[in-house]
């Protein structure tokens, strides 16, 4: 059983922490004055502490004799959103917007750390990770590269995100795919330049440009099995400065994403080829940068049952996720390194209505107790009672 009465009284404190960090965000990689925090609180508990672990990372281990060892990953940095929320806990920093919640998952973890290494009652090894540069930047991988788990060993490792889709307090997981890879493209059209009035002198790069966007709207229903899910979104068309100019390069930039390597094989071995065929089609050349980011985010079947497990023992409404969800997660980095799980808490309330990533967005602190709950459920279920 969760002693959720003593997981109540750290919330308080908890929540004056995560407001703390909300008013002084950091983005990726420069998160010192969040994983200090972190750092000097892990150590107050008696935890050993390592930091600049993949840069900014921090790790804090509880040793409870032999055993087993379980994970535990929270991220910590923070967007370069301008916060719109007129709270008073409202980022100080300007441009820089704690808007994906990585505030609530550092205190909900550093929750779990207090409660487990005050109450025991477990064999084994916890290993709380504090990750920077979730957004986008691939802390997880910067952290595995660095001997993540070399130095501190996993047999599980597992992970949570607010979800604003999901009731307060709701818990969701599913085996298999959770979130999609990431993959980001640019393409850069070269022509000449000149004259509008005189097009038959130079290579129209946008006339190629605007060919090729619907093009490429065209692979996944027309180069993807209609039974796959993907999608591949063009986000930015950019050329020319005068009406009067044909302007020498454009450039158009877009995502792509999907939960399976080949239909990523597919998808970007369609978008070379579109170019290739437009380029000689308007005599441009085209230049293609293709990055694949984020792989993935594949949960292990026998971990995602474990978590559906320990989640019930916190929460009156778990269920599996019906689907995954076309937005990436760079704990995917961590899933590919050992078996594990990524779980959505909900935390939509009425007065938690807004996405993640939007300028109004905040964590909502009601939810702070079952994501506590449920990261001390997760190390009391994988390891054994002492």
């Amino acid at each position: 059983m969760i002693d959720q009465t003593a997981i109540d009284t750290l919330v308080p404190d908890l929540v004056a922490f995560r407001r703390d960090i909300h008013a002084h965000p950091e983005l990726a990689y420069r998160e010192h004055r969040t994983a200090g925090l972190v750092a000097q609180a892990l150590r107050a508990i008696g935890l050993d502490v390592t930091t600049g672990i993949g840069g900014t990372g921090v790790v804090g281990t509880l040793r409870c004799g032999d055993g087993p060892s379980i994970g535990l990953r929270a991220d910590m940095d923070a967007l370069p959103i301008q916060e719109e929320s007129g709270l008073p806990h409202a980022s100080t920093h300007d441009g820089v917007f704690h808007g994906c919640g990585h505030d609530g998952h550092t205190a909900m973890l550093l929750g779990a750390a207090r409660h487990l290494a005050a109450h025991g009652g477990i064999a084994g090894t916890v290993h709380f990770i504090f990750q920077p540069a979730e957004e986008g930047e691939g802390g997880a991988d910067a952290m595995i590269r660095d001997g993540l788990f070399d130095r501190f060993p996993c047999d599980r490792v597992f992970a949570l995100h607010n979800w604003p889709d999901l009731p307060a307090g709701a818990i969701r997981t599913r085996p298999g795919p959770i979130m999609a890879s990431a993959d980001k493209f640019q393409i850069l059209i070269h022509g000449r330049g000149g004259h509008a009035a005189l097009p038959h002198q130079t290579p129209d790069t946008l006339l190629a440009a605007a060919d090729l966007v619907q093009q490429l709207n065209t692979i996944v229903s027309r180069r993807v099995l209609a039974t796959e899910a993907a999608v591949l979104s063009v986000t930015k068309i950019a050329g020319g400065q005068a009406h009067n100019v044909l302007p020498a390069i454009c450039e158009i930039v877009g995502t792509v994403r999907t939960f399976d390597p080949a239909i990523q094989d597919r998808i970007e071995s369609s978008l070379r080829a579109m170019c290739e065929g437009v380029a000689l089609s308007t005599e441009t050349r085209i230049e293609v940068i293709y990055d694949r980011y984020y792989p993935a985010t594949i949960n292990d079947p026998a971990a995602a049952r474990a978590a559906l497990v320990a989640a019930r023992l916190v929460s009156d409404d778990v269920a599996e996720a019906p689907a995954p969800a076309f937005t990436s997660e760079d704990f995917s980095f961590m899933l590919l390194a050992r078996p594990g799980a990524y779980v959505w808490l909900g935390q939509k309330a009425p007065a938690h209505d807004a996405p993640l990533h939007h300028p109004r967005y905040d964590f909502n602190d009601s939810v702070m107790k079952t994501g506590i709950g449920f990261f001390v459920a997760l190390a009391r279920s994988e390891l054994p009672e002492s």
